[in-house]
């Protein structure tokens, strides 16, 4: 969504329609609200709220990144220390990297601006290293959780929080599901509001925490605070008691409310529904009506623990829910109709799915260092190494790294080991990226050099927070403001009193003199910090990027000890073939090339029409939209994709939420739900899209008109044929991608997948083959291919042909781009 869509959505006519991302609802929601400013550090599923959203309106609101998520709380408390109404976002990690300041100004009581607390959870997890439950937490500091059950209260929780800590001088908790943070749902844009700016407090000195100032709080709060929030949430009018005929109920909160009303619809289900709007404190007398009210059997659906069904047994209440060591830490459609004993279609293949780890990209300045490291383990001059979060936490797919533990924390394990075994002190090394060690890392270094361990030390600098999708970092140019950062962190490492040595991510040879002089140092007992430079592959220019190489097959010895990066394979006759992802190395000393033996592969000449020259397309036609019978139309549609990371599913999602809104059904709803995180780099990803009468962006077993796979073998993965009705249609891509992890012997046959797909109908598409022939010689337009044959499969073929072209050019802005992808919807639908 490009900045002037976001600035269009802050300002636009209060009852206006969109379909939004659940972050970018949020966002939209804090300018609408009024709120003054807003700090975080970028965690998935939470960084899109700053990065998409408000980072496009920096006029309207105070917004920043921070080096951390501490600092970010410290931040955001100053800004309410000036009167403003501030938010800090962050994911659950990062709640408890800024614990110290969450609990300690939990209990400050004197007015001031309002701070809200933006959590997202993942308690899958997609891309979190825990699932630990921070209810807890929240319920002993007295702070009052409100918990979004869709997009519509994704908008508005801003606002709500805001009035709500200013009227009980109280942070509050926002604390959104991973799910519905990263799902796109139905809103209207409420009213526009103002916020005044209040004075600056008469005493600040009462915002200290001296131990008899914190009594003080405490007592305060007890007295006065919880007993007016207790009020508040038991006379809430947010929450909502369904009802039924009183034999079964259910208590529930959050995107669970959703998975809960599609059962409820799906079934046609007896049974009551009390759906919470804040887990703390808990309205526990609505809580005791609703379960004095119920004749049978009461459950609790609920992600992370078991916190509202651990506070209903306390009151008394029997209550059924997650088991005492269950391993259910967020339910599904499916597993809530189970649950509650209805029967659910199972489908299982006898082919195992292919193992499709997170890599990392294609021209990583990163991959060079991973195998110098990878070939020292294996000669043993190195033993283990400490990983941390990030990108550098891929590397342990590639042989190069052991543990990971938390933001910062590798070196100071390092540290740790060495200080019990010394002999080890050259055998072992520690990884981080750059912004981690901004983060909290170079407090370890500091360590280093205060205890005198020696070792090694590896900052792989890229200089953005890549793993999040590139936002920036003190080690970036420019900070999120467009300001020059003037920060240098080779010159703060050095600034410890250790040594550092700086090589290029994509000179082999810098890179394996490095380690083998900062190996020797550290068995002299030195500390040293190699810094590996190179910039993210994915914020580089694509005019930097793509195929710069041929193989010389007179010289190619086929060894393939050049297949080393997911934009090269194996192609025919054994030889080296370049893929639509390579990426070129961004114009650096190319990987691959480093590799051969053989001197094998030569630059390209110009214009020599390789797989990195850019297509050119005609103009497409004037598209103009009649009239067209709304009623043919289903009252609700629904369909899964899946593919690898990089194939478009996103995409694919976002023209099918224009085409549902454009045809008429954003008077009832529409939903979309994908995978977000370290699955997105080449591993497995799913997106789902319902319209109509539908709650979740989850879908239920037997719901979806369609499936689509756009990697053959991906259909393979649990859970996914299950999704299909009864006489629906399969979409199958011929695309295989063979991840590095295994070799084309070990990838399931095709005609073994298809004899397990059998009593199915399936439409077999070479989407690829087909965005090729058009004359997109890397393939990219392979999803828009898809989009066209989906056109003419039942019931989307109901949707007449200028209303998916209208939704596909909404949502490609660029004149080029547009021309491309009305080529390939139009050769997808001449595919059928």
């Amino acid at each position: 969504m490009g900045n002037n869509e976001i600035r269009r959505l802050c300002i636009a006519e209060e009852g206006e329609k969109a379909v939004l991302q659940g972050n970018i609802a949020f966002a939209v929601g804090c300018v609408r609200s009024g709120i003054h400013s807003a700090d975080g550090y970028p965690g998935t599923p939470s960084t899109e709220v700053i990065d998409r959203g408000l980072s496009r309106v920096q006029d309207m609101i105070k917004v920043g990144w921070s080096v951390n998520e501490a600092v970010a709380t410290g931040v955001a408390f100053g800004h309410t220390l000036a009167g403003e109404d501030s938010v800090v976002t962050m994911k659950i990690p990062g709640l408890f990297q800024a614990g110290d300041l969450f609990t300690s100004s939990a209990l400050f009581w004197e007015k001031r601006g309002a701070l809200i607390y933006f959590i997202a959870s993942d308690f899958t997890p997609s891309s979190t290293q825990h699932v630990i439950d921070p209810r807890y937490i929240f319920r002993s500091c007295m702070v009052p959780v409100f918990e979004p059950r869709n997009h519509q209260e994704m908008l508005e929780a801003s606002g709500l929080a805001a009035d709500t800590g200013r009227r009980y001088n109280t942070p509050v908790v926002v604390f959104a599901s991973g799910t519905l943070c990263h799902s796109e749902g139905l809103v209207t844009l409420k009213s526009l509001e103002e916020r005044d700016v209040l004075d600056i407090p008469e005493d600040l000195k009462k915002f200290n925490l001296l131990p008899p100032i914190a009594r003080v709080n405490y007592d305060t709060v007890m007295a006065e605070r919880m007993p007016g929030l207790e009020k508040m949430v038991e006379e809430s009018p947010l929450n909502y008691w369904i009802r039924g005929s009183g034999k079964k109920g259910v208590i529930t909160y959050g995107i669970n409310t959703a998975y809960v009303k599609e059962v409820r619809e799906y079934y046609r289900g007896d049974f009551d529904i009390l759906s919470l709007a804040f887990t703390n404190p808990l309205p526990e007398r609505l809580i005791r009506e609703f379960c004095d009210s119920i004749e049978g059997d009461i459950y609790v659906f609920e992600d992370g623990y078991r916190f509202v069904q651990e506070a209903a047994e306390r009151l008394g209440l029997k209550v059924m829910g997650k088991e005492r060591h269950s391993r259910i830490t967020e339910w599904s459609p499916a597993l809530v109709a189970e649950k509650m004993g209805y029967g659910v279609r199972k489908k299982e293949f006898k082919i195992e799915p292919v193992p499709r780890p997170p890599m990392i990209c294609a021209g990583c300045p990163y991959r060079l260092f991973a195998l110098e490291v990878a070939r020292l383990r294996k000669r043993n001059k190195i033993e283990a190494v400490f990983g941390d979060i990030g990108c550098n936490s891929l590397l342990y797919f590639m042989g190069a790294l052991d543990t990971g533990l938390a933001m910062g924390a590798s070196d100071s394990k390092r540290q740790g080991f060495v200080l019990s075994r010394p002999e080890m002190a050259a055998r072992c090394m520690s990884i981080i990226g750059d912004s981690t060690e901004c983060h909290s890392g170079l407090d370890a270094t500091r360590n280093a050099v205060f205890r005198n361990v020696p070792g090694i030390k590896v900052v792989l600098d890229n200089y953005w927070t890549a793993m999040t999708g590139g936002q920036p970092a003190p080690s970036s140019p420019v900070n999120l403001a467009g300001e020059e950062v003037r920060f240098d962190l080779t010159r703060a490492l050095e600034s410890n009193g250790n040594r550092v040595l700086e090589v290029s991510g994509y000179e082999r040879k810098e890179i394996r003199k490095a380690l083998k002089d900062g190996l020797s140092l550290a068995e002299q007992g030195e500390f040293v910090v190699i810094v590996v430079k190179g910039s993210c592959i994915n914020k580089v220019p694509g005019t930097r990027k793509g195929v710069r190489l041929r193989i010389n097959m007179e010289k190619c010895d086929k060894c393939h000890i050049c297949l080393i990066c997911p934009g090269i394979e194996e192609g025919q006759q054994g030889f080296p073939l370049f893929n639509n992802l390579c990426s070129g190395c961004a114009g650096e000393h190319p990987a691959c090339m480093q590799m051969c033996p053989f001197d094998a592969m030569e630059y390209l000449e110009e214009d020599d029409g390789s797989p990195g020259a850019e297509a050119r397309f005609p103009e497409p036609p004037e598209i103009t939209m009649g009239p067209f019978d709304r009623s043919v139309l289903p009252d609700r549609l629904s369909l899964a994709i899946r593919g690898v990371g990089g194939q478009g599913n996103l995409f694919f999602g976002r023209v099918l939420t224009q085409l549902a809104f454009l045809a008429g059904y954003g008077e009832e709803n529409i939903v979309k739900g994908e995978t977000h995180g370290m699955a997105q780099l080449g591993g497995p990803v799913i997106s789902t899209f319902s319209c109509g009468k539908v709650h979740s962006p989850v879908l239920f077993p037997g719901n979806a008109d369609c499936l689509i796979t756009m990697e053959v073998s991906e259909v393979l993965r649990p859970g996914f044929l299950e999704l299909l009705k009864e006489r629906g249609t399969l979409l199958m891509s011929k695309t295989s991608i063979v991840p590095q992890v295994i070799t084309p012997d070990e990838y399931p046959e095709l005609e073994r997948i298809r004899e397990g797909l059998r009593g199915l109908k399936i439409v077999e598409v070479d989407a690829l083959g087909s965005a090729i022939e058009i004359g997109d010689k890397t393939g990219r337009v392979a999803n828009v291919v898809m989009i066209g044959t989906l056109s003419r499969t039942e019931p989307f073929d109901l949707f007449p042909t200028d209303l998916w072209l209208q939704a596909i050019s909404k949502v490609t802005p660029n004149p080029v781009l547009w021309a491309a992808n009305y080529a390939a919807f139009m050769a997808g639908r001449a595919l059928i």
